[in-house]
Formats: structure tokens, C-alpha cells, sequence
């Protein structure tokens, strides 16, 4: 990667002639079911740069889905795994004890905005952390029923994605679901009416729901912000009737929204808190922290993985969380994030009727278009420009880059993806 060219730089046609050979491999061997967002093909990256395999330069406003949150490769990081991987790349943490398993838990119950002592359990993924909080919140209730919302997303293994409401395309043909898992609508006055005089009332009682899984900012459903209040007023719900609040931080988590948990902005303490994305900078790791007497109620063998908190990722995890804290990026996230909302809504104003709503917190800021033909047609803009966006929602398009961005980075971005939304207006 070489620093004397600007970015975005784009030397080929996109996609590129070792690209294509990429394109054509993958379409021969590779599930189906990967839905693929537009033809990048990544090589390697640094910051907020992704360089392609043909080397065309890419502004990197997706952050591997919010996952690379302090950038790409940065130097922290990578020492950190290389020392890692030259001592120990795996020993199973679920059968032995590894110390830096334990550090790891140790850092994130350090940051954890729960009431009390807190115990942590390190997974691969946000899904399987998901699944693991599902089967605590159960065990440790003794109850059977589970409350997630409309335009939730929680992953795609059978228990998350039966949580997860956020497209009818993610239940297509794997039904019987999870049973016992209830829906209700997400960030209105209505979602109180719904559960308390709906579900309460004609599908189950509530002294037999065990959790209420929520994620403070909705992510692949839309980058949706619930209004003030709105969490405050589930929490005193759920402890009304002897319900568990989960937040499910996977995607709104490891220091995203300019707090280092986004549910911190309301001042709400969950009972569990589930991460994972951001949380290693790349590499695969999840947790699930909870109140430690929840946790103490289930004994050896009632959960457990084989990879999850395995030596490399733990070290990724810890370099990730010192380097948060350190290099000041919560602030930088809240600091950029309100730059880029200042001039997505002067992009809003412009075109009125195509751009919708701009709404987020820190680096979470979902674009909303009109339609999705018209989100679809901005985000496949914008990479022909070279820069990275992802769609959500039903017409949405996510900016979530990583918290390392630098305000002229961000200029870039703005200009971008306005030239990107003109092109679509103009053609109509």
C-alpha cells in the first residue's frame, strides 16, 4: 500500500481483471447463501484504507461491517496477535485455564455498565453469543419465553435468528423457529401497549418471560435510534415484572457509538450485555457479560466452546480495548460522528425527496432513502467512487467507519457519497 496516492484511487475498472478471477472461483465453490454486497475484493488494509487485489484504494465507511474498529492492521494489534501466535495459537478454554482467557473477561466486566459483580463468557461470534445469553436468561429464570423486536437483527443460528425480525427473508424455508420467542414493535409508545396489553393479555403470562432481548441501536434493521426515554421505560417494565433486559452490543458496542456501550447513553443498566464485531479489531471473538449471580446459577458443562476466548483473538481483544482507551477514540468517534451528521443532513436538505432521514449516534449513522432501489443504487455509486457503505434496513445505507477516522477522511467520505446520491437523483 503505498502512502503517496490519494485515496480513494481507483486504477482499473471495477471490478478488476484479478478481481474477476476472484468473482469467478468464488462462484463456483462458495455457499449460495453469502449475500454479497457489490464485487470487492480486498487484499490487505491500513486505517481506514482498503486495497483491492487489482490495488485500487478504498475509503473504508464499513469497517468490515463494524468490525475493524481500530482500523485496519493497526500496529497495536497486530503486535499484540503476533506475540500471541509465536507462544500459544490454542489451547481450549472451556477444559483448561488459560490466563489470558481470564484477562480478557476481566478487561471487558471492567467496562461493563451492569449493576454489581459481573461474569463474562468469551465466544467466536456475536450469534453463538447470542445463543449463550438465550440459554442463560432461560436457565437462570426457569422461564421459557424470550421478547425481541420488530427490525431486530441477532444472527443467524437457529435461536438468534429466530430473535432476529428485521427481514422476512432471514426466516424463509428453516421454519419450525425456536419456539417461546415473542415480537413486538421497536423504539414507540406502542411497544409498551403491545407487550403489556398484547402479549401479556392473550399469548403469555409474564411471570413466565425470562428475557427481553434489545439492541439500544437497531444495526442491520436500519441504524434506528429509539427515542429518550424509550429504554428507561422498557427496563422499568422488565423489573416490574421479573424480567431480564439483554443488550445485545454486538454490532452498537466496543466503543461505536462514542461510549464504549451504546445503552451507556441512557444511563440504563441491562442485566446481560452481549458483544462481539469491534471487540477484536477483526479477529473472533464474542462475549456475553451478565450479573455474576446469573451466572452462578448454571454449574460446569451447562455452556461451553471450544474456540471461543482462544489466545489469539483474547490478545487482539485486549490490544483492542487498550488502544480504545488510550488513543482517545471514544471521543474521536463522537467528535467525527457529529461532523458527518452535520453534513449528511446539508445532503438531506438537497434532496429532500430521495434522502429521508439521517439519523445515528457517534460512528452509527444510517442514511434512509426513499426507496430501496434508490439505497441500493447510492451504496453501488459510491463503491464505483471508492467508498465502502453498506445497506440496511429495508433503504437504508449504514456509515460505520472505523473509530481511528480522521475528519479529512471524513470530508472525502461526505463528498463522495453526496456526488453518489446526485447521480441517482439526477437519473431520476
Amino acid at each position: 500500500m503505498t502512502a503517496a496516492r490519494p485515496v480513494p484511487h481507483l486504477r482499473t475498472e471495477l471490478p478488476g481483471p484479478l478481481a474477476r478471477e476472484v468473482l469467478a472461483r468464488d462462484l463456483a465453490v462458495t455457499s449460495r447463501s453469502l449475500p454479497r454486497a457489490y464485487p470487492l475484493v480486498p487484499q490487505r488494509g491500513r486505517g481506514c484504507v482498503i486495497e483491492d487485489v487489482d490495488g485500487n484504494l478504498f475509503l473504508d465507511f464499513n469497517a468490515g461491517i463494524a468490525v475493524n474498529s481500530t482500523g485496519h492492521a493497526h500496529p497495536r494489534v497486530v503486535e499484540a496477535v503476533q506475540r500471541q501466535s509465536a507462544e500459544l495459537l490454542h489451547y481450549s478454554a472451556s477444559d483448561f485455564y488459560l490466563p489470558i482467557y481470564s484477562r480478557m473477561c476481566e478487561a471487558l466486566a471492567e467496562t461493563a455498565p451492569i449493576d454489581g459483580p459481573v461474569r463474562v463468557f468469551l465466544t467466536n461470534s456475536g450469534a453463538e453469543a447470542v445463543e449463550g445469553a438465550l440459554k442463560l436468561a432461560r436457565y437462570a429464570t426457569g422461564r421459557p419465553y424470550v421478547i425481541s423486536f420488530f427490525g431486530a437483527f441477532h444472527g443467524r443460528s437457529y435461536g438468534a435468528v429466530t430473535l432476529t425480525a428485521s427481514k422476512a427473508k432471514y426466516h424463509k424455508g428453516f421454519g419450525p423457529l425456536l419456539p417461546g420467542v415473542l415480537h413486538a414493535p421497536y423504539g414507540t409508545d406502542e411497544t409498551f401497549e403491545h407487550i403489556e396489553n398484547v402479549l401479556f393479555r392473550y399469548q403469555v403470562p409474564a411471570d413466565e418471560v425470562a428475557a427481553v432481548f434489545v439492541e439500544p441501536v437497531q444495526g442491520e434493521g436500519g441504524y434506528v435510534v429509539p427515542p429518550p426515554g424509550w429504554l428507561a421505560r422498557l427496563r422499568e417494565l422488565c423489573d416490574r415484572h421479573g424480567i431480564l433486559l439483554v443488550a445485545d452490543e454486538v454490532q452498537s458496542g466496543a466503543g461505536r457509538t462514542g461510549r464504549m456501550w451504546a445503552v451507556e447513553h441512557t444511563g440504563v443498566r441491562p442485566d446481560v450485555l452481549i458483544s462481539a464485531k469491534g471487540l477484536a479489531s477483526g479477529l473472533p471473538l464474542g462475549a456475553f457479560m451478565a450479573r455474576a449471580e446469573l451466572m452462578e446459577r448454571w454449574g460446569a458443562g451447562a455452556h461451553g466452546s471450544t474456540y471461543g476466548g482462544s489466545p489469539v483473538p483474547c490478545a487482539a481483544g485486549l490490544a483492542t480495548l487498550e488502544t480504545i482507551r488510550e488513543e482517545g477514540l471514544l471521543a474521536n468517534a463522537t467528535r467525527i460522528g457529529d461532523h458527518l451528521l452535520a453534513g449528511l443532513g446539508t445532503l438531506r436538505a438537497r434532496h429532500p425527496g430521495l434522502v429521508t432521514d439521517v439519523r445515528g449516534v457517534g460512528l452509527m449513522i444510517g442514511i434512509e432513502f426513499d426507496t430501496a432501489e434508490h439505497a441500493e443504487a447510492v451504496q453501488r455509486k459510491a463503491f464505483e467512487r471508492g467508498l465502502l457503505v453498506l445497506e440496511c434496513g429495508e433503504s437504508s445505507i449504514r456509515m460505520s467507519p472505523p473509530l481511528v477516522v480522521a475528519e479529512q477522511e471524513a470530508d472525502t467520505a461526505l463528498r463522495l457519497f453526496a456526488e453518489a446520491v446526485g447521480e441517482v437523483a439526477d437519473a431520476g
